[in-house]
């Protein structure tokens, strides 16, 4: 049995929430971050809501959002 890829709706009279989304995050140039991938960082651009540039020494990263591998410090 295959399913749908459509998401599924939830009936007003429903005892179950509807799934949250989790909230944008924000970032600003000299953030520290942390990266799953990439170790510690700091964040040396910004290409508005879509991606941040940022350098982990080494290397520098362009990371696109949403930004779920990245936290700030």
């Amino acid at each position: 049995m295959t399913r749908s890829a459509a998401t599924r709706r939830n009936l007003p009279a429903s005892p179950f929430k509807n799934p949250v989304a989790p909230p944008l995050k924000h970032f600003a140039v000299g953030d520290r971050v942390s990266h799953d991938e990439h170790g510690l960082g700091r964040v040396i651009g910004l290409e508005g809501e879509n991606a941040v540039l940022v350098d982990f020494g080494p290397v520098q990263k362009r990371i696109m959002a949403p930004f779920t591998k990245m936290t700030q410090l």
